[in-house]
């Protein structure tokens, strides 16, 4: 297994040698990165980016973020807000018409936002294989069914369908894909390496994705066929087997629910902009911040707590001790944020799918990232 590469301010050697037990126990790679005002304290990488082919994980090397996604999306939602282009209270009816269908003529942008519009699975869904890569056929289903509960009365996790959704919305607002937007207003401003559809420069350095073994998806749920049943339908085979998300074509398709790519230094960086005002205003990022659903979700079991997009700190500690934060995890161990109280946006990434009831890689990482902090 390659060692540990990088670069730990003083004092946070125990982050160096908690990244170092992660790749020791590992048969993929990752990399982990803490900044703060602009300055990396940490910013380490390692193991495998291809274990089969023995090709090691380098500074950059990317990787397929999944639902670490939905918080770039979320602040492309944020900035237009911010800009006055999609308000969070507006129909969404009023940008997408033909989405007042099945009674939906009340639902606002903020139910889309926050996992509560009652959409979870695209019915009909569209035929072939590679009909989760179709935005455009899947938003058209969206928009003409009917939603599972009163949106707002529930929330359970739009996995695949926040990014239908939301893609669509913003195509019928601004003319422009959230790809695009994620260029033009994070990405090329601020040198950062993270892409929703990716250019065949970037797909060279794209870590190829491996499950562990008895890997599982919505690990807090037990026992209930009927939900089961619905999970399945939200995900279909998307996390069952690493064919398609190792697809050139996955990454090509704008998915912006589950399909960036990116590396833990540009992710943290990213989060230390937004958290530090360089992104996005102090009023829209209150707003995009600030709790909008909690409570458990009705079909996974697992206790949710969102904002316009963002996670938030929840009960099952997501984002370590901290007890203010906001960010995005990824299927498979992904976890990206911001901790205001120490001005902190970090980003652990990975190519080793693990089952979240039992993966501790990240929270191991946080741990010791809060055991590196100076005494207040």
């Amino acid at each position: 297994m390659p060692l540990a590469e990088g670069t730990a301010a003083p004092g946070f050697e125990p982050v160096r040698e908690a990244f170092a037990g992660v790749l020791a126990e590992s048969i993929g790679g990752a990399s982990f990165s803490v900044v703060r005002d602009g300055e990396p304290l940490v910013d380490l990488w390692g193991g495998y980016a291809d274990p089969e082919a023995g090709v090691p994980w380098t500074s950059d090397t990317v990787v397929v973020l999944f639902s670490g996604t939905k918080g770039l999306t979320a602040t492309v939602l944020a900035s237009l807000a911010d800009r006055g282009i999609l308000e969070p209270e507006h129909r969404v009816a009023e940008y997408w018409p033909e989405f007042a269908a099945g009674n939906k003529q009340d639902v606002r942008v903020h139910h889309l936002l926050s996992h509560t519009v009652g959409l979870p699975y695209v019915d009909p869904a569209p035929d072939g294989p590679y009909g989760t890569l179709d935005n455009r056929a899947n938003a058209e289903a969206l928009a003409a069914q009917t939603p599972l509960w009163t949106p707002g009365t529930r929330v359970a996790y739009h996995a695949m369908t926040f990014g239908y959704l939301l893609t669509e919305l913003v195509r019928r607002a601004t003319g422009k894909g959230i790809g695009q937007l994620l260029t033009e207003l994070l990405t090329r401003p601020h040198g950062l390496d993270l892409h929703l559809g990716t250019s065949d420069g970037t797909e060279s350095r794209v870590a190829r994705l491996v499950r562990e073994p008895g890997y599982r998806i919505s690990t807090f749920l037990r026992d209930d066929p009927e939900r089961r049943a619905i999970v399945d339908r939200m995900y279909g085979t998307l996390l069952t087997s690493t064919d398609l998300v190792n697809d050139v074509r996955y990454r090509k398709a704008e998915l912006s629910a589950g399909g960036a790519v990116g590396n833990a230094r540009s992710m943290a960086r990213c989060y230390d902009l937004l958290g530090g005002g360089e992104l996005v205003g102090a009023e829209a990022l209150a707003a995009a911040t600030r709790t909008w659903s909690r409570e458990q979700d009705v079909i996974n079991d697992r206790p949710v707590h969102f904002g316009l997009g963002y996670e938030l700190a929840d009960a099952i500690g997501t984002y370590g001790p901290a007890e203010v934060a906001f960010g995005h995890s990824g299927a498979g161990g992904g976890r990206h944020g911001y901790w205001p109280e120490h001005r902190l946006g970090f980003s652990f990434t990975t190519n080793e799918m693990r089952s979240e009831d039992t993966d501790t890689r990240a929270t191991r990482l946080l741990d010791a990232v809060v055991d590196s902090l100076p005494a207040t």
